[in-house]
């Protein structure tokens, strides 16, 4: 989602917010654009199109600097055009020509991640006091906010200013009449601090900073940050809503910078795709035997006390933690509900502080994870855990344990292989978990742990059926509508399918539980709707036969994953893959790899944007 990267140095800055914002592409974005303080004004240079463009114009413009600000954005107020476009500007107000801010030019210029709820009734005040909007954006009443408090003192008027904001914010500003001075303020949203030698920086992610600096401080909820050349400091706020001076930890981080080679893969998503048993492999290495200590210090003491789990996700991560449900209750014996966590704190729920709340998020940044957790932990439940692919993130400053899955950068929207390693760390948990309530003994420990050592090399198998898959998607590319059935623990894989097939194909798609059909979504059955079936050799593969007939009987054409031994043959109107082999409790692992490639090779043939889909982003750093 929107990034931000600024910075004060003596060289010439623009060349690295111009490459902090390229390696945020990935996160997704509808504009972009650089801010600078150059002889003595500010200036700006805003585009639609993508940094590379915006790159083009900045040479061209001439801008330079040594004290800038960089955003990308992604629309939530306003639509993608140039006038929402970040960075703002305010300008200080004429008394005698109220009608007109920006009279004697620019004087504040300010980026914005997040939405700021009371911006309707900030804005109205602002109006009222003569300053005139050029956006609809809820980051511009920040702009002016800070203006109209401005006197002498940006810090000041920063920390004054966000005292005023509702919602959640991650902010970079400066002032035309204080060179060499950033200022820096979040709460709700990631925000760090790069320490240079002599020069220092601010961004939403430290991957922005890969190659400038890898001496990073994670900003805390309620700080504000002077950014100055060669020194800083860091107001924090405490309980009482007092601010006071604090130091924080400046951690070595070596990010990656995002910019790997495809090699002979045409996305980042196919290579990414191809990836799984490098990750997997990665994931599990050093894991030699179960124990619930490969979750933190002091995680037996936790997991002995729980009685319940609380799964707290969204999107894709959500689907991983409806699998990982099934797995909980049959394997671990443990009653285990799982929220959609956009929906969790909104609703009245009753908590039980024996409940072990795990949240699963890919980067750690999820607002409405953040939000659901922090909303859980209010309620009395301290024993958190998170499953996550970013060590450095919030989502694991905030658990008390977690899981690192190790995907490495994940750079398609369209999330796969952080998909397959969080159901891998979850899995781990459930064994764990099993382990401490007395359900797994050494033999069963071995068995799974052999089954999770070969998962590499049977993802690797499923690989190999990417010819035949490519054939199905040229028939999928001509159609605008989908159908895709799963049973049991296969149901939440054909819902993470049908994600897939809709975020990067534009095709809409639905899943369900194959049961369901008949009460409902057979009614959209016909020659023109392919319905995709996840088939493994399981319990409930004959009732899935007998769903799969019904398909038929109405004209339907099925396009079935079946394992080799599931007897279901290819005739007309039933398409079949054979999977090279079933795996039993660990199948939904090798299922999903067939349905990313369904969705990659139609989203080709369709001609879409995979690695960046519309109106999609990356991380969701806003609710």
């Amino acid at each position: 989602m929107c990034g931000i990267v600024a910075g004060v140095s003596t060289r010439n800055i623009v060349p690295i917010l111009v490459e902090g914002l390229k390696r945020l592409e990935y996160r997704g974005y509808d504009s972009c654009g650089v801010a600078v303080h150059q002889d003595g004004a500010l200036r700006r240079t805003r585009s639609t199109a993508r940094v590379a463009e915006l790159q083009e114009q900045i040479a061209s413009d001439h801008v330079h600097s040594g004290t800038g600000i960089a955003h990308t954005r992604w629309a939530t107020h306003g639509a993608p055009a140039v006038h929402n476009a970040h960075p703002h500007f305010s300008g200080p107000l004429e008394p005698e020509a109220a009608t007109s801010p920006a009279a004697r030019g620019a004087r504040i210029a300010l980026v914005h991640n997040g939405i700021i709820e009371n911006h309707d009734e900030l804005r109205d005040e602002l109006e009222a006091k003569g300053f005139r909007f050029e956006s609809q954006t809820d980051t511009e009443v920040i702009a002016h906010l800070v203006n109209h408090l401005y006197d002498g003192d940006l810090f000041d008027a920063v920390q004054r200013a966000v005292t005023r904001l509702k919602g959640a914010y991650a902010i970079a500003v400066f002032c035309r009449d204080e060179p060499h001075r950033v200022i820096g303020a979040r709460a709700g949203s990631p925000l760090v601090l790069g320490i240079g030698n002599g020069e220092n920086f601010l961004a939403s992610d430290a991957m922005a900073l890969a190659g400038v600096t890898d001496q990073i401080v994670y900003l805390e909820e309620g700080d504000v940050v002077d950014v100055q050349l060669g020194k800083h400091w860091i107001n924090g706020l405490h309980a009482d809503g007092s601010t006071k001076t604090v130091l924080r930890e400046v951690r070595t981080v070596h990010a990656h910078t995002g910019a790997a080679e495809l090699g002979p893969y045409r996305h980042y998503m196919q290579k990414e795709i191809f990836e799984q048993p490098r990750a997997i492999g990665d994931t599990l290495d050093g894991i030699n035997g179960i124990s619930p200590e490969l979750f933190g210090d002091g995680a037996y003491g936790a997991f002995k006390d729980v009685d319940q789990v609380l799964i707290l996700a969204c999107g894709t991560s959500y689907y991983a933690g409806s699998v990982a449900r099934y797995w909980l209750e049959s394997i671990a014996k443990i009653p285990t509900s799982i929220e959609v966590a956009s929906e969790y704190r909104y609703r009245d729920s009753v908590p039980n502080p024996r409940t072990l709340v795990v949240t699963i998020s890919q980067s750690g940044e999820t607002a409405d994870t953040l939000s659901a957790l922090k909303h859980a932990r209010g309620l009395g439940m301290t024993h958190t855990l998170t499953v996550c692919n970013v060590q450095t993130s919030a989502m694991v400053r905030e658990c008390r344990f977690n899981f690192i899955t190790r995907a490495g950068a994940e750079i398609g929207v369209a999330s796969t292989k952080a998909f397959t390693t969080q159901l891998v760390g979850l899995f781990v948990l459930t064994l764990a978990l099993a382990q401490v309530r007395g359900h797994l003994d050494d033999d069963a420990e071995a068995a799974h742990l052999k089954a999770l050592r070969h998962l590499p090399a049977a993802v690797q198998a499923v690989l190999a059926l990417e010819p035949q898959i490519m054939a199905w998607s040229d028939e999928f590319a001509t159609k605008e509508n989908a159908l895709f059935l799963g049973r049991g623990l296969h149901y939440p894989i054909a819902l993470e399918g049908a994600l897939k097939l809709k975020e990067i194909s534009y095709i809409h798609a639905e899943a369900y539980p194959a049961g369901e059909l008949k009460h409902g979504p057979l009614a959209l059955v016909t020659s023109a709707m392919p319905v995709v079936t996840v088939a493994p050799n399981d319990a409930l593969l004959e009732k899935l036969k007998s769903n799969m007939q019904e398909v038929r009987a109405r004209g339907g054409e099925l396009f079935v994953f079946a394992d080799a031994d599931s007897r279901i043959e290819s005739d007309v109107g039933l398409n079949v893959i054979r999977m090279p082999e079933h795996y039993g409790v660990l199948s939904p692992i090798l299922h999903v790899v067939t349905l990313q490639l369904l969705a990659y090779h139609t989203a080709c043939a369709r001609g879409t944007d995979v690695d960046k889909p519309r109106n999609l982003a990356k991380s969701v750093t806003v609710e």
